[in-house]
């Protein structure tokens, strides 16, 4: 079974509606969700948003969380997943933004991606993030990245099941 089908089962199992927000995958996540036969009932929508200026405006990052940690950072990625879930009826949001390559950017090396995922209940928000640097060609990076998005969702699921909520400074992860 693929990861994407791993995951639609999941998300079934547990009634969760999904949201993407992607800035390096380009869509990748919600794609690789829409090849399973039945997955549109639980895909709510998917951003896509590579300008810090729509990543701003449509996900409500703030101009001085770029400013300070860059746009390649986990501080981003959870701001994305958050603005993600802010205006929708999901109530899972998973969030990407990187440097596919082939070269570093700022200081940033080739392959690193900055995740996010967060969940909506009825105790309140969950937010998790992570960074992974992956090995590769560019579209070799934004496949693993979106699976990897994937792969890790149902284990964060389990963390906000166990009560872990927004932390209140982002250096907690």
């Amino acid at each position: 079974m693929s990861i994407a089908a791993t995951t639609v089962s999941y998300l079934r199992q547990y009634s969760l509606i999904l949201t993407t927000a992607e800035s390096c995958t380009a869509g990748k996540i919600v794609m690789l969700l829409s090849e399973i036969e039945g997955s549109g009932q639980l895909i709510e929508s998917g951003y896509v948003v590579y300008s810090p200026q729509a990543k701003q405006r449509l996900l409500r990052v703030n101009p001085e969380t770029i400013k300070t940690f860059n746009l390649t950072s986990c501080e981003v990625a959870r701001e994305m997943a958050l603005g993600a879930l802010h205006d929708s009826t999901a109530n899972v949001a998973v969030a990407t933004t990187g440097i596919l390559g082939p070269d570093d950017v700022d200081g940033i090396p080739a392959g690193t991606v900055c995740f996010a995922w967060a969940f909506q209940s009825e105790q309140g928000q969950s937010l998790f993030s992570r960074k992974h640097r992956f090995a590769g060609a560019r579209t070799e990076v934004q496949q693993l990245a979106a699976e990897y998005a994937l792969e890790l969702l149902p284990s964060y699921h389990r963390r906000a099941l166990a009560g872990e909520q927004v932390p209140k400074t982002l250096d907690e992860r």
